[in-house]
């Protein structure tokens, strides 16, 4: 509703979480100027492909507002190059935000480390302790290089909210829509503190080595196969039959049977998502208690359930 404003425009890659659609939904953006930009092979944002859609909507009287970058997306836990990314913010004088909800503890290993390359350079960072670092939903935690910029935004103080102090201890309710909020940090206060950064990263490393022990069984099954780069401790597989002639949608229909089934006995829960249009089934690793036992039961309980659905 500001006339004062050309039209704006968001960025993120075709694999990005829906979340930035509901952010561009919220602050009036809308899903009409929403760039989904494409991937490479490996689900990671095509950053020629993002430069020349923001110049096409400049050209076409737009103003480029954000670029959402992800670090770890929810299908297929791919990681956007975000260094080069930050280059082509810094050009255009687009803000850079990183989504990082997932993969940023996986940072905690000096291996894993490269992940986050260029998160430095970003405007705001958000991380979901919640999804791998063992704390109770929920829990999101925002970085933003300059939090003045959310203080302008959102502070509405009238006078009965006005305190003696409140320059110097800043109050939440101007970083954000809430006027009060829940006491979520001490969860993850407590976490830390508990493990330390030596006992989390003995867990995400497990969880790490689990993962790539399942890639190594679906690979080697004559009817599994793996539908997407496993970096981190979510699979994404499939039941494809080496033998019989079956049409794509027959073979996606015969894997959310596959899926179904298997969450029906409540020995292990699965999710699924599409890659390249076929459904896809996902095994996430992130319970703190989850070990190699678990693991192998799930396989053997995928390959007696495909077994009954295959004859």
């Amino acid at each position: 509703g500001r006339t004062d404003l050309p039209r704006l425009t968001v960025y993120t890659s075709a694999e990005a979480h829906s979340s930035i659609d509901k952010a561009a939904i919220v602050v009036g953006v809308g899903t009409d100027n929403i760039r989904r930009i494409r991937v490479d092979d490996r689900f990671r944002m095509d950053v020629d492909a993002l430069e020349r859609a923001i110049e096409d909507d400049v050209a076409d009287g737009a103003r480029p507002l954000v670029v959402a970058a992800t670090v770890g997306t929810t299908s297929t836990t791919s990681v956007d190059p975000v260094d080069k990314i930050a280059d082509v913010c810094q050009r255009h004088g687009v803000w850079l935000h990183v989504d990082a909800a997932y993969a940023w503890a996986a940072a905690l290993l000096p291996e894993k480390r490269h992940i986050i390359t260029g998160c430095e350079r970003a405007d705001s960072i958000v991380i979901n302790p919640h999804k791998w670092l063992f704390t109770p939903v929920d829990l999101s935690v925002l970085y933003c290089r300059d939090r003045n910029v959310l203080r302008n935004a959102f502070s509405l103080v009238p006078e009965y909210l006005r305190s003696d102090d409140e320059l110097d201890q800043p109050n939440l309710m101007d970083y954000g829509f809430q006027l009060g909020r829940r006491f979520r940090a001490l969860k993850l206060w407590m976490v830390l503190n508990y493990y330390g950064v030596e006992g989390i990263r003995e867990r995400i490393r497990g969880h790490i080595e689990l993962a790539a022990g399942f890639v190594e069984w679906a690979q080697r099954h004559a009817d599994f196969e793996v539908m997407a780069p496993a970096e981190f401790s979510t699979v994404c597989f499939r039941l494809n039959p080496s033998r019989g002639n079956r049409s794509p949608e027959d073979i996606d229909a015969l894997n959310e049977q596959l899926l179904n089934a298997v969450n029906a006995t409540g020995e292990a829960f699965l999710s699924h998502t599409r890659i390249h249009d076929r459904f896809t089934i996902r095994c996430a690793i992130g319970n703190i208690r989850t070990e190699r036992t678990h693991i192998e039961a799930l396989e053997r309980l995928l390959e007696s359930t495909a077994a009954g659905l295959l004859a």
